[in-house]
């Protein structure tokens, strides 16, 4: 797959990530991270080895986008808080949408 990071193009495969990681020790992870085969690594020492730019070249976006392109499965940041859940329907907002009435009840 071919993608850009730091301006600079790369044709990226998912083996060849798990290759270029394979003997290397993750960094304990503060931020957003990625995880490649059994370990969980930060997506800034990811986008280091595989790209063998200099950290600061390059965002955590940019090497996040590309890994999950490729399947790995990324991590928020911790303490990343998450989106907000909507509202729980109460049983009788639920029947009534199931029935094809007014989603909430009617004040008279």
């Amino acid at each position: 797959m071919r993608c850009v990071i730091a301006r600079y193009p790369f044709d990226l495969t998912k083996g060849g990530v798990m290759d270029s990681m394979k003997g290397i020790t993750p960094e304990p992870v503060t931020g957003e991270s990625v995880t490649i085969g059994r370990r969980r690594y930060p997506v800034k020492q990811v986008g280091e080895v595989v790209t063998r730019q200099d950290r600061r070249d390059f965002s955590g976006g940019e090497v996040t986008r590309a890994m999950a392109r490729l399947g790995f499965t990324c991590h928020p940041a911790p303490g990343a808080e998450p989106a907000p859940a909507s509202p729980a329907a109460t049983p009788v907002e639920t029947a009534s949408a199931l029935l094809g009435g007014p989603t909430a009840p009617q004040e008279h």
